[in-house]
């Protein structure tokens, strides 16, 4: 081996190599003494002298690292597998763009996993194209040449896959070759590529579209801090609070209209006011699932055990409404709507002279106890209110403050839409009731307020503002007072209650804080019609009855509940003179102070009151003229007073209110529901007959306590 090698060597480094043999040693470009092979696969390595070239031939050991896994046949020939995806890496996946449809940004679902290794831009051009001819025409190359030059080059193509003997010789030949073949035969490529087939007609496609104005884009970037995003709340803060300062000026309805459209475009762009119905729906529909029980109690149930006691029954507490700003507030008006049998208004206030503060007014529903359905805050006490008859909406309300307001649940609105002030006959003393009547002559809304400054007071809705009128002031027959310095000052009586007849509104009663009880007319405004020694301390309801046009209730804080007829039985002296002083029908002692009574709707004879001591007595005069029917105690908590109760015009319940913000509903037990049985075969009774039924019910009870020598009183 060595001695072939040096030979090898020494040919290798000689001039007069073969002539196959040259092109190794100029391809390596080897340094004398070695020789450099090229061979296919070769890494281009050199071999030099000694054992480096006879290294391949010794026998090589594996090495196995220190920290390598021992691993058992079966640990080897486990599969793990691995599945390789298209998706891109670096693709980024929470890209989000701006939706001007829904006004806000949105992720986009769909991200491009395309990845571009290599793109390059040709610069060929369609032979039959425009820009084709007229570059064409700019070198000065007819169409008939370029043709000829396209098919020179096809041809020459071909002719350099030959043998390359004559590289001269065979371009010519291809030149000559292809003139007479390129008239024979049309070269067909990417460009001029045709089929011989039919082709259909295609409709000319037709596009319409239009452009609108891209909206407009604005670039802000800055940085936040805490302090600036604080004091970003404080500025919209102030905005709002002056703009709930500037009141509406009266004539200018440009002003009103602009306002109301900003309020409907701020309404609608508020996320949660596209999902109010919604919202409210299935709000109602688990209030309905969570209180399932007490909606088939105030649906199916009846008090069995009625069957077996005459004159007795029971009240079924069902729902229970409350709200968290009211619980330190008392109870002090409940009313019914007239046309939604199921919702119903309740004021709050404080009849405390020394925790006087905010006042509320919450519209409930039997559908949905757990919430009301609209919040009116105030900044005083809500004495009274009453919903009107006609327009379900609106509600009037009378303040401790003295004034008066209404409100309409329609718009939405946080405070009243009309409200009296100092210039405008507000009361100087809380009003403790108000009363809705029919729209006047030109169908203006008004109502009527009583307060202890002894003014009852007729307000008219004219346009936006409120016009009152003094109908009539409360005097005392005492002479007037003597002042400090000897001034006499005349008293007045402070109106507690009033209420107005059912059938002649112009006649109405006045219940006052000295336990009068007046019966007044709108026509007379300087003097009473009749004036009744009624109680003995302040008079806190009156009310006529539904059915009968001469009998009333009144109610007071000297424990007694007494039933009078107008014109009723007079005292005399012994001269035969009359005494200020009527004796009631009826009259009840509740052993506590009465805050509230009410006739049922559905009967002449039945009444409920309620007690300081936080209990509820339901009588009815055709079965018990003596005692009550039901006597329950309805306050949960201790020292608990219940103010005001209303029964509901349909459904045989009633609603009863206390000093703590709760109001309670309860179910009347069949015995004190009784309806008049009607006979066999007899077609049901209209509303005249049933009224004429319920007064000739009333009347044979009383002409039991009547005096002989005086004549039944009919209608």
């Amino acid at each position: 081996m060595p001695p072939k090698a040096v030979k090898a060597k020494q040919t290798g480094g000689g001039t007069s190599a073969p002539k196959g043999k040259t092109g190794v040693r100029n391809a390596g470009q080897a340094a004398p003494g070695k020789i450099s092979t090229i061979k296919e696969g070769d890494d281009m390595t050199d071999m030099g002298d000694g054992t480096d070239a006879e290294d391949w031939t010794q026998q090589r050991t594996l090495v196995k690292p220190e920290d390598q896994l021992d691993l058992s046949e079966v640990e080897l020939k486990e599969e793990f597998t691995r599945i390789l995806t298209a998706n891109n890496p670096h693709a980024p996946q929470n890209i989000v763009r701006y939706s001007f449809k829904e006004k806000q940004y949105k992720q986009t679902s769909s991200v491009d996993q395309l990845a571009v290794h290599f793109a390059l831009d040709g610069n060929m051009l369609h032979r039959d194209s425009d820009e084709a001819r007229r570059q064409r025409d700019r070198m000065g190359i007819p169409e008939a040449a370029s043709e000829q030059a396209v098919s020179e080059g096809g041809d020459a193509a071909q002719a350099a896959e030959g043998e390359g003997e004559d590289d001269h010789k065979g371009k010519d030949d291809g030149a000559e070759e292809a003139a007479p073949s390129s008239g024979d035969k049309k070269l067909t490529n990417q460009f001029n590529y045709s089929e011989r087939a039919s082709q259909t007609y295609n409709n000319p496609y037709r596009e319409r579209g239009t452009a609108t104005e891209p909206p407009p884009r604005v670039t802000f970037s800055s940085n936040v801090t805490q302090w600036e995003i604080y004091d970003a709340y404080q500025e919209d803060f102030e905005k709002q609070e002056k703009n709930k300062e500037k009141k509406v000026v009266h004539g200018r309805k440009e002003e009103e209209k602009t306002r109301k459209k900003l309020t409907i475009t701020e309404t609608q762009s508020d996320d949660i006011s596209r999902v109010a119905r919604a919202a409210k729906i299935v709000e109602r529909m688990v209030n309905q699932n969570t209180y399932d029980d007490i909606a088939q109690d105030f649906k199916y149930f009846d008090d069995t055990s009625d069957e077996y006691r005459e004159q007795e029954g029971t009240l079924l507490p069902l729902w229970k409404f409350s709200h968290e700003k009211a619980k330190k507030l008392a109870v002090t008006s409940l009313c019914w709507n007239p046309k939604y049998k199921d919702l119903f208004a309740a004021s709050y206030g404080s009849y405390d002279f020394m925790k006087q503060g905010n006042g509320m007014i919450l519209f409930s529903s039997l559908k949905n106890p757990s919430y009301p359905e609209t919040v009116f805050e105030t900044d005083s006490g809500v004495m009274c209110l009453d919903v009107h008859p006609e327009h379900p909406y609106q509600v009037a309300a009378g303040f401790y403050d003295g004034s008066v307001a209404v409100f309409n649940v329609v718009e939405k609105k946080d405070g009243p839409v009309h409200r009296c002030t100092a210039k405008n006959g507000k009361h100087t003393d809380p009003v403790w009731q108000v009363r809705w009547q029919k729209d006047d002559t030109d169908n203006n809304m008004n109502f009527y307020s009583i307060s202890s400054d002894g003014r009852i007071v007729h307000w008219t809705i004219v346009k936006n503002e409120m016009v009152y009128q003094d109908v009539i002031t409360l005097t005392l027959p005492e002479d007037p007072a003597e002042g400090p310095d000897g001034i006499k000052v005349p008293t007045v009586g402070c109106g507690t209650a009033f209420d107005f007849h059912k059938q002649k509104n112009y006649l109405f009663l006045v219940g006052t804080e000295e336990g009068k009880v007046h019966v007044c007319s709108k026509a007379y405004t300087s003097h009473f019609i009749d004036s009744i020694d009624a109680h003995n301390m302040a008079v806190y309801k009156v009310s006529w009855n539904h059915y009968h046009p001469k009998i009333y209730i009144t109610c007071s804080a000297d424990w007694n509940v007494k039933i009078w007829e107008m014109g009723g039985k007079v005292d005399k002296n012994a001269d035969g003179s009359e005494v200020a002083s009527r004796k009631p029908l009826f009259s009840f002692d509740l052993n506590n102070s009465v805050g509230d009574v009410a006739w049922a709707p559905y009967s002449s004879t039945v009444f409920a009151a309620v007690t300081a001591d936080g209990k509820v007595y339901v009588y009815d005069l055709n079965v018990n003229k003596y005692e009550p029917l039901c006597e329950q105690m309805v306050a949960q908590k201790k020292k608990t007073k219940l103010t005001h109760i209303e029964f509901n015009p349909v459904y045989p319940m009633l609603v009863v209110g206390d000093d703590r913000g709760n109001v309670t509903s309860l179910k009347l037990s069949p015995n004190l529901k009784k309806m008049p049985k009607e006979k066999k075969g007899a077609p049901p009774m209209d509303a005249a007959q049933r009224t004429q039924f319920e007064i000739a019910k009333l009347d044979k009870i009383l002409s039991m306590v009547r005096e002989p020598t005086e004549p039944s009183v009919s209608n």
